[in-house]
């Protein structure tokens, strides 16, 4: 459909991208049904950031209550009232972004087989699960059905006494899956959940990073930002503030 003509999913007009005069290039993120799996620290920061974009429907899968400790990761500050009112997840940022994005869509139950139907119209998917055994799941069944996604992962060590982490964020497409089997870019076998990162706190500008790169990783590869690596594996280490870029789509 034609950008001139498409229903604005917004409550209120997106005047930023006409002060910038930036609308041909906004539209280029325009349509289309984007699911974020995992409204933890990550994926509620990827949602913070495309409810700012011109998608038509934001999917929010996560089947977790909306608890006091969450708060703590993620944007913006939670009322004490929202906390005790005793929400899921999904329900929450549902109230919350919906009033500035139309298409916002709550589900509050956790991706499984029963539940994969959730995903027919869905265009892209953002995997924010902090779980070996969910991905295990959720990546081989969004590849079957074709579907393009990035997977977000952090892993944090004690190192004298410091915290080290690391931000990974991982690409797969139809065109360009192989790479996330031959070199086992995301976790999904052993028993490798990260205990110490779950249990602390204090690390949501990690999660903010992880959920950042996941996007603008998504706006690359829509034509809004210019690409000039298409890196479909990326690694941010906290002890040199470095990023690798690895697996480069053909032609790149």
């Amino acid at each position: 459909m034609d950008a001139s003509i498409r229903p604005s999913p917004f409550v209120y007009p997106d005047t930023a991208s006409t002060r910038a005069g930036i609308e041909a290039v906004s539209d280029r993120l325009a349509g289309g049904t984007i699911a974020i799996v995992g409204l933890g620290g990550t994926g509620s920061v990827v949602l913070d950031l495309v409810s700012k974009t011109p998608a038509t429907r934001i999917l929010l899968v996560d089947g977790d209550a909306a608890e006091q400790h969450n708060a703590f990761r993620w944007p913006g500050a939670m009322a004490i009232e929202d906390i005790q009112a005793g929400m899921t997840k999904v329900e929450y940022f549902a109230r919350v972004y919906g009033r500035m994005h139309t298409g916002i869509e709550a589900h509050p139950v956790h991706l499984t087989a029963d539940t994969l139907d959730l995903l027919n119209e869905a265009d892209f998917v953002f995997v924010c699960v902090d779980s070996v055994a969910a991905r295990a799941s959720i990546i081989p069944a969004l590849e079957t059905r074709d579907l393009p996604y990035i997977d977000c992962g952090l892993g944090l060590s004690l190192v004298d006494d410091r915290l080290m982490g690391l931000v990974r964020v991982t690409t797969s497409t139809p065109m360009m899956r192989d790479h996330v089997h031959a070199h086992d870019r995301i976790p999904m076998t052993g028993d490798t959940d990260d205990a110490l990162y779950r249990s602390n706190i204090q690390v949501a500008d990690l999660n903010m990073l992880a959920g950042t790169l996941a996007v603008i990783q998504y706006k690359q590869m829509r034509g809004f930002y210019l690409d000039t690596e298409a890196e479909y594996h990326a690694i941010y280490a906290t002890d040199g503030n470095a990023i690798i870029n690895a697996d480069r789509a053909a032609g790149a």
